[in-house]
């Protein structure tokens, strides 16, 4: 039976996630979704960009729909790419970096971190820092 995130362990990544945007001195928006994309937890730090909130949670859908990380769908969606203006689709997608998916010791897809706040290259580290430890 595939393993899946519980509260806890959602809880755990954002703090994980929070320590390293502390770090790095960027206030995040932070949200940990289930396979189905489901809110798990969630936390805007503290002067976090209002407007980041629903992108952390769409790079977060976007990991769990492609089983990649969010800006792996630029390649596909970009204007000369070969499915342009996919991040339309599912309601609106976002194809930078900070969406992480995370799967089971099996390599089941059991959800994933989404982060948004900073420059994409900062939310991709704060995500893998959620995953980790470290970015």
């Amino acid at each position: 039976m595939s393993m899946h995130i519980s509260l806890d362990d959602a809880q755990a990544m954002v703090e994980r996630a929070r320590a390293y945007a502390e770090e790095i001195a960027v206030p995040m928006n932070i949200a940990v979704v289930d396979g189905g994309g489901h809110l798990i937890a969630f936390a805007r730090m503290d002067r976090a960009i209002r407007g980041s909130i629903d992108i952390a949670l769409a790079k977060a859908k976007t990991s769990i729909l492609f089983n990649n990380p969010s800006e792996n769908l630029w390649e596909f969606c970009k204007p000369s790419g070969p499915a342009p203006a996919t991040e339309y689709t599912n309601g609106g997608l976002i194809p930078y970096a900070g969406g992480v998916p995370l799967s089971d010791a099996d390599g089941v897809l059991i959800g994933a971190i989404g982060v948004s706040g900073g420059l994409p290259v900062q939310d991709g580290e704060v995500a893998r820092a959620g995953l980790s430890g470290r970015g």
